[in-house]
């Protein structure tokens, strides 16, 4: 990986300067057919080439709030290297929804989509860099942690864009055999390998090292599809916020359609289904469908905190997410 870096210190994402604590990585493409990094960086360090003023490094690029950690595209010789645009751990403006708060963001410098040489050569550095910070910051190279921005839209955590899966096919790549090459370059010694190594090694159950057990909970019902919002789960297990039982009705109907799907492949007709839940009200069926994936056993305390006559506690919430990696 050529990595070089150029702050844009003087973009308004950079001048807030929220931090970041990244538990993910999301892939873009600029959308535009400009592949060349003065497009987007400045001011000129030698070696990208200078812009004439429309770069991201002012407050607004083009009147909009818009800043990722990192570009990937040609120098102004037309060799491929990426270019560190924000520290890593301070958040980006890139996703458009929650995985700002969470992901990092980079942007793929696009050309017309018809250069195999050009794309060979960008997504090889983005498998890099991708596995140089999954290694830096202990990211599982797995969805929903390392993931495209259309990815990132269909779960709920970003706007509607269609990067990198308009492009990424044209090349008999998807973002499944990105993250398949990104796992090479942990097995195969790229920069990060060792650190990720070893929190592959750590013996506690989880597969990144210095992750609190009720952060490791919400990573697992996330990934299950459970839960979108994970820093709300976050601040429930940590009892800044007290859990909406609303919510925690919307993970069990997940949990439900789940079930019905376990229902199917046991041979059950819809119309076996439907007599199943005949006479059910919305929250019973949402918690037998929990019951029904092993998520929680007491039947009638999920009852009561679905209509409000208890308040759900914590820990309990937590067991329901630690159950969702094992049984989902």
């Amino acid at each position: 990986m050529d990595l070089h870096t150029l702050l844009l210190t003087k973009n308004a994402c950079y001048a807030a300067g929220a931090k970041l604590t990244p538990t993910g990585i999301m892939v873009h493409s600029t959308g535009s057919n400009n592949p060349y990094l003065k497009r987007y960086l400045g001011p000129d360090d030698g070696l990208i080439g200078a812009n004439p003023g429309n770069h991201w490094n002012q407050p607004k690029p083009d009147g909009r709030e818009v800043c990722v950690h990192a570009f990937i595209g040609r120098l102004a010789d037309g060799s491929v290297a990426v270019y560190q645009s924000l520290p890593w751990n301070m958040k980006g403006w890139h996703a458009g929804g929650k995985a700002n708060d969470s992901h990092i963001g980079f942007e793929i410098c696009e050309d017309g989509l018809d250069d195999r040489d050009y794309f060979e050569k960008v997504y090889r550095q983005a498998a890099e860099l991708c596995a140089y910070l999954c290694g830096t910051y202990n990211i599982r190279p797995e969805k929903p942690f390392l993931i495209c921005h259309c990815e990132g839209y269909a779960l709920g955590l970003a706007s509607n864009h269609a990067d990198v899966m308009h492009w990424f096919p044209k090349f008999g790549k998807s973002m499944d055999t990105f993250r398949a090459d990104v796992k090479a370059a942990l097995a195969g010694g790229a920069p990060g390998a060792a650190e990720y190594a070893k929190a592959e090694a750590a013996p506690s159950g989880d597969a990144r090292v210095n992750v609190a057990p009720e952060e490791a909970a919400v990573e697992k019902a996330a990934a299950s599809g459970m839960i979108t919002d994970r820093q709300y789960w976050l601040n429930v297990l940590a009892g800044k916020t007290t859990a909406d039982g609303r919510f925690i009705k919307l993970m069990f109907e997940n949990a439900a359609k789940k079930a019905a799907i376990a229902a199917d492949a046991a041979g059950k007709t819809p119309e076996e289904a439907a007599a199943d839940a005949a006479g059910k009200t919305p929250e019973e069926a949402a918690v037998d469908g929990a019951v029904a994936l092993g998520l929680v056993t007491d039947r009638r305390y999920w009852l009561d905190v679905l209509s409000g006559k208890t308040a759900a506690d914590r820990k309990y919430i937590q067991i329901i997410m630690e159950n969702a990696g094992k049984n989902i």
